[in-house]
């Protein structure tokens, strides 16, 4: 088991990781209900993907002395209807200021199309990843 998740009330949760103890609070978005006051579920699915992808590359990086501390992504999410569910998440990925090489910026665009939340979503929910190399 990796953890809990109590239902606070008021379209309320609180899931708590069981090694750790970190706790995570979702609250439902404004637009279905909800007083939009913490991550709703499907911000979690969005963010989810943005830190996956940024942790395998992450692992990739460390394995080829590849220096990318200070990245940092901006996700949008795109909320589709009939049904209700993530239609598209949008990254914006900005790497450190670092003078990559085109092979180590190979070794990382791979890195980012293998992460294991990107390959559990549904076919149907578009990723756009936009990965910028300087500092806009």
């Amino acid at each position: 088991m990796i953890s809990t998740v109590v239902y606070k009330g008021n379209l309320r949760t609180e899931a708590t990781h069981l090694r750790s103890g970190n706790v995570i609070i979702t609250d439902a978005p404004i637009d279905n209900s909800g007083n939009g006051e913490a991550f709703s579920p499907t911000d979690l699915a969005s963010t989810s993907l943005a830190s996956c992808l940024m942790t395998i590359m992450g692992i990739a990086a460390s394995t080829h002395d590849i220096p990318m501390e200070g990245a940092k992504a901006e996700v949008i999410k795109v909320m589709g209807s009939n049904p209700r569910r993530i239609a598209e998440i949008k990254i914006d990925l900005y790497m450190p200021d670092n003078l990559y090489t085109d092979k180590q910026k190979k070794i990382l665009e791979k890195a980012a199309h293998h992460c294991p939340v990107s390959l559990s979503l549904s076919d149907h929910t578009l990723e756009n990843l936009s990965i910028h190399w300087t500092k806009a």
